[in-house]
């Protein structure tokens, strides 16, 4: 490392808590956010230390070893980025947050350079080359992480959404209900679709219920993907029976070919268990 860029170095790492003191004071009330200046404590302390990271980080780009800055880079994206999700920070705050710290950054390189006659004209313009793109590093590194980490949550959501929306619940030994309620779409009877044969295998069911009593609409594309569901669950040897199915229903099956002559159909769960000698016992 040249000796001036040294100077530079360590002049930045000195001033650290400054540079971090003076970010903090440009925060404004934002009601909800992270960096509102009402923020309690807890969350400015850890604002103090990301920030305290995030110079370490800027100014590693001043070393000749270029790996140190990369390293410390990705160590800072996943741990900012990790917080900003899980306190549901929108990425235009971070983003407008790092902005902030930018300015910040270069108001005190700015009175250094000022303070030392011998830096040259060249020796700014590589310094500003290399803070600058450190800076457009990390905001690209952050946008990355913060998409990756929000895609892994929304994926999760996800999965307990379908888990929730076509749930199997065993009721007796080898017996189970799949309740549906709620407005049944094709992306929803897929997932019902694919996902229902593998849980009655999981649970060892050998006959499920399939309520529809509870939908509120029920199109000839899930018609479909209904049969589709029997006829799987049939070959899989898992016996079905079919409660709630309105009148309209039944006759656009028919209209699509769609056979249920060979699975049992009851107006009502209710009626269906009871044929099969399960007693539901209401109270009094």
């Amino acid at each position: 490392m040249d000796k001036i860029d040294e100077n530079l170095y360590r002049y930045i790492l000195d001033n650290s808590p400054k540079i971090t003191e003076n970010w903090l004071a440009l925060r404004e009330k934002q009601s909800g956010s992270i960096y509102s200046i009402d923020s309690n404590e807890e969350i400015e302390k850890l604002l103090r230390e990301q920030n305290t990271l995030t110079i370490k980080t800027v100014t590693s780009a001043l070393l000749e070893d270029k790996t140190a800055f990369i390293e410390t880079m990705e160590e800072w994206a996943t741990l900012v980025a990790k917080s900003r999700v899980e306190s549901d920070t929108p990425i235009y705050e971070v983003l407008e947050a790092l902005n902030k710290v930018r300015e910040t950054y270069w108001a005190f390189i700015t009175d250094y350079m000022l303070m030392d006659t011998k830096i040259t004209k060249e020796i700014i313009i590589r310094w500003s080359r290399l803070i600058n793109h450190a800076f457009d590093q990390l905001n690209r590194e952050f946008t990355e992480q913060y998409y990756l980490l929000t895609k892994q949550r929304l994926s999760a959501q996800q999965e307990l959404i379908n888990e929730l929306g076509a749930p199997v619940i065993p009721i007796v030994d080898a017996i189970a209900v799949l309740p549906l309620i709620g407005e049944i779409d094709t992306y929803r009877a897929k997932e019902i679709l694919n996902g229902t044969p593998s849980k009655c295998i999981s649970e060892n069911i050998t006959h499920l219920f399939i309520d529809l009593s509870g939908v509120s609409l029920l199109d000839t594309m899930v018609a479909q993907q209904i049969y589709q569901l029997i006829s799987t669950l049939n070959l899989l040897g898992i016996q079905s029976t079919i409660s709630g199915i309105r009148p309209e229903v039944a006759q656009t099956s028919i209209q699509l070919g769609l056979d249920f002559s060979q699975v049992s159909t009851h107006s009502t769960l209710k009626q269906a268990l009871s044929k099969q000698g399960i007693k539901l016992y209401e109270k009094k």
